[in-house]
């Protein structure tokens, strides 16, 4: 059996497709001074030997990993540690896991479900999750999803509570779906002063004491104070670098096809309200 030719040195071509690479990325780390440029051929080219490719390779397998190439130089520097780096390195990939585990989780949960409740934050789809199959409409999760985005995670699971009332008191469902279609026909034709505005908001604050009347019956305030402590740390801050804003901020970026009779009810509701529960 006759072996194939070994070479001494090879080409930066060559050197690249052994490594997993590109030559592009090795004249890089010859910029960097990551990897020590090696000698040049009678044609003016780079040939690399074997100290050369074990570095490259190495350069590779760190990278492969996450290591920063600043960190990786260090690594060739035998008196420096890189420790510390890895401790970091340790730390961001923890939480690049936890991501993705949470996708996942979303995922699975999507697929289960057949909705995408699963997007929301673990501790809103932790609320709900007690419901059957189909007990929550769309509009109810799209009105959790602009909840989350304007007052966070608690104030998502929050509001799910309400959902989760509805969902089981066919009474108090089908209030809500008469108040919200009265309210819808408060259009641009109707003046806010009308006296059918501040009808309909005493009757909505009627009905939302109601619903606030039947969670307490339920335990669902209590049970959302232990849920709340045992994911505090999904309540820390937004997920993947997602941009924070308040909360005021956020309502007046959100638009709405509500005519100024329609926000003054709700306006008129949140006042009554606020007095009822003062009272």
């Amino acid at each position: 059996m006759h072996l194939p030719v070994i070479p001494r040195r090879v080409k930066i071509g060559d050197a690249a497709a052994f490594a997993g690479t590109t030559p592009r990325a090795i004249r890089h780390y010859h910029a960097i001074g990551l990897l020590p440029e090696p000698e040049r051929g009678a044609d003016d080219r780079r040939r690399y030997g074997y100290d050369d490719m074990i570095r490259l390779l190495w350069i590779r397998k760190m990278a492969d990993v996450g290591i920063a190439l600043e960190d990786i130089r260090a690594t060739f520097e035998p008196t420096t540690g890189i420790e510390q780096s890895l401790a970091r390195l340790e730390e961001s990939l923890a939480a690049q896991a936890a991501v993705i585990e949470r996708r996942r989780a979303a995922v699975r949960n999507w697929r289960e479900t057949g909705n995408p409740l699963g997007l929301l934050s673990p501790l809103v789809t932790g609320r709900v999750r007690q419901l059957p199959l189909g007990a929550l409409r769309r509009s109810d999760l799209d009105t959790l999803l602009v909840t989350e985005r304007v007052l966070g995670p608690l104030g998502a699971a929050v509001q799910a509570d309400r959902f989760i009332v509805l969902a089981t008191h066919p009474d108090l469902r089908a209030e809500d779906d008469r108040l919200t279609e009265a309210e819808t026909a408060l259009d641009d034709g109707v003046d806010p002063d009308d006296p059918r505005v501040e009808e309909i908001a005493e009757q909505w604050c009627a009905h939302e004491l109601a619903v606030e009347s039947a969670i307490e019956e339920a335990g669902l305030d209590e049970s959302l104070d232990e849920l709340a402590a045992h994911q505090h740390d999904q309540l820390a801050g937004p997920e993947d670098g997602e941009a924070t804003m308040s909360a005021l901020r956020a309502i007046g970026k959100m638009p709405y096809d509500a005519s100024p009779a329609r926000v003054r009810c709700m306006e008129r509701a949140v006042e009554l309200l606020n007095e009822a529960l003062r009272a």
